[in-house]
């Protein structure tokens, strides 16, 4: 949850009264926020001036400055309408041009801009929208690998503008901050011990060419994501600001881009308006930017009536999302809402969010509290039960219970266990972070076995168990998979202790009420062969007739493929074919 720190005069001159923390803490409540007073940090001295910290939700990203949150707090509480945002060409002469070349594709392949015409900066809105981009590209722009924003001095250089690819040795430029030039490969050797801009290197460091934006002159604006050129940097001087985004995530530019032009525009001559500029795609198209769409949603008032548990007039509740910068009016005779969602409010995106933002402007505190017209009791799933109590036996017998993460890689499903990975019927995760995260376990031996080896030098025995879920590939599901409760247990000593195991399971058995037998009406082992376990040293654990999973010695070559050098011993059986 992103934080913002406001400047407590600031903040009074813009919402036009003077708040005690007391007073503005119920405020931010009653607005669906969080505050608290900034405490000094330690080594820093006394404040110079007093600030509010306010929690922002990850989703608000109109809330994540000043402007915003001053604009947001003034429509709550009536002392203005919410404002409309303009996207216009410019007064005279055509739109500032982008044009994206195909190298981009690359790297980054989408960009987005706008211009900030008259705009006057003071040093504390200098200083915010600073800031802004910094919690966007923190937020949203995920580190800057989804987005990154670059701010120029529009008066500094002259469009078009070209946002290309090139080769790090073909790019030089004097960076922000720099009194001389660079070339890229300088650039990111220059930046490796830097606090700031060192985490953001590796996102284009190892690629065949870097973006780089420049304009008709060949002055460079910028080399996304990591720095500004110091030709282009924005002062307090400047009247013309260039805005563009460059990104992996052409939907979450566009987002980017109207919240940094929705919230300073208001800083224009003409408030609230932004001039449009043109990209041209590779492929020859033109798009105008920024688009600020305004859309429209209509909601049921006795439905938000019911799930919220209040009572009150179609009328009533547009004017509560009013309160919220949703102008709202009553329709069919008060029965429906039109709710107008503006480009700022980007988090609205089903009709419960238009439900929660009713509840806010109604006030949570005004909610009353009432009995359900209807009894019910609740119950665990029986497998639940079933895990519960079986965690507290298994224990009882000497083993300790792990947690193990539900998703592994292929390996140890398959070559680790010595089994092919088509007859595993795995579900795979289509974009993997890393190799450990590949596929859902249809297994919880391989976890454990990872767990062994992590505390393979703590004395003998290990005795581990886990009760979780496996997952499998099932077309008959809407979903396409199933999961399974799966028991697995593992005995690892300096030998096998195959009685060990065996011995767990007439435990389970015991507990379970099922008395062994050999007619079918009972359990019983019965000798099987299974490439993870050692020849002759596997059974399958048959109930009523049925396979509900295997016991034995591990295979050397399951142990040693996990780096391990003792015998163990496994049991793994699925619960839910018990109940």
């Amino acid at each position: 949850m992103p934080t913002v720190a406001v400047n407590t005069s600031e903040l009074f001159q813009v919402l036009g009264k003077t708040y005690t923390f007391e007073e503005f803490d119920d405020l931010c409540f009653d607005f669906g926020l969080e505050a608290e007073v900034a405490e000094e940090e330690e080594g820093q001295g006394e404040p110079t001036e007093e600030q509010f910290k306010i929690d922002i939700p990850a989703n608000r990203y109109d809330l994540l400055c000043i402007e915003g949150i001053g604009r947001g707090l003034l429509v709550f509480l009536e002392k203005m309408k919410a404002p409309r945002y303009k996207a216009i060409p410019p007064a005279s002469g055509a739109r500032q041009q982008l044009k994206i070349l195909p190298a981009t594709a690359q790297v980054r392949p989408f960009a987005v801009a706008a211009v900030l015409r008259n705009i006057k900066f003071t040093e504390d809105r200098y200083k915010s929208f600073i800031d802004l981009q910094d919690k966007l590209h923190q937020n949203i722009c995920r580190r800057r690998t989804l987005v990154a924003i670059g701010t120029h001095d529009l008066d500094t250089i002259q469009g078009p503008f070209v946002y290309d690819a090139k080769p790090p040795k073909d790019i030089k430029f004097k960076p922000l901050g720099q009194t001389k030039e660079y070339t890229a490969p300088e650039l990111m050797e220059l930046y490796a011990g830097d606090s700031h801009l060192k985490p953001y290197l590796p996102i284009i460091q190892d690629k065949p060419v870097y973006p780089v934006i420049y304009d008709s002159k060949g002055v460079v604006l910028s080399m996304p994501p990591i720095i500004n050129g110091e030709h282009t940097k924005i002062t307090l001087n400047t009247k013309n600001v260039f805005i563009e985004c460059t990104a992996t995530d052409l939907t979450k530019a566009k987002i980017v881009l109207d919240t940094v032009v929705t919230m300073f525009s208001q800083y224009c001559a003409e408030p609230f308006v932004v001039e449009q500029a043109e990209v041209i795609q590779p492929d020859g198209t033109s798009v105008i930017h920024p688009e600020l769409p305004y859309r429209f949603d209509t909601v049921d008032v006795e439905d938000i009536n019911k799930k919220i548990g209040i009572n009150i007039t179609g009328e009533e509740m547009a004017r509560l999302l009013s309160k919220m910068c949703m102008e709202s009016e009553a329709i069919n005779g008060g029965k429906n809402v039109k709710v107008e969602i503006p480009p700022t409010r980007r988090d609205v995106l089903h009709n419960c969010d238009i439900w929660e933002d009713v509840a806010i402007a109604y006030g949570f505190n005004n909610l009353k509290w009432t009995i359900p017209n209807t009894n019910t009791i609740a119950n665990q799933f029986p497998i639940n039960k079933l895990t519960d109590l079986m965690r507290g036996e298994i224990c009882a017998a000497g083993f300790t219970e792990v947690l193990t993460f539900a998703l592994c890689s292929r390996d140890d499903i398959a070559d680790k266990l010595r089994k092919d990975i088509k007859q595993t019927q795995a579900v795979h995760i289509s974009n993997p972070k890393t190799l450990s995260f590949q596929v859902a376990r249809t297994s919880l031996l391989p976890g454990v076995l990872r767990t062994l080896f992590h505390n393979k030098s703590l004395p003998l025995p290990l005795k581990l168990f886990e009760i979780s879920d496996v997952v499998f590939k099932d077309s008959s599901k809407d979903v396409g998979a199933r999961n399974e409760r799966h028991l697995v247990a593992v005995n690892y000593n300096k030998s096998g202790g195959f009685e060990i195991i065996h011995g767990l399971l007439d435990r389970i058995m015991q507990l379970l009420q099922v008395a062994p037998a050999t007619d079918g009406t009972g359990y019983c082992i019965q000798a099987a062969e299974d490439t993870t376990f050692f020849p002759g040293r596997c059974a399958d654990i048959l109930v009523k007739g049925s396979s509900i999973g295997k016991l034995g010695v591990l295979h050397p070559d399951v142990v040693t493929a996990f780096d391990l050098n003792l015998p163990c011993a496994a049991l793994e059986i699925n619960l839910e074919a018990l109940q």
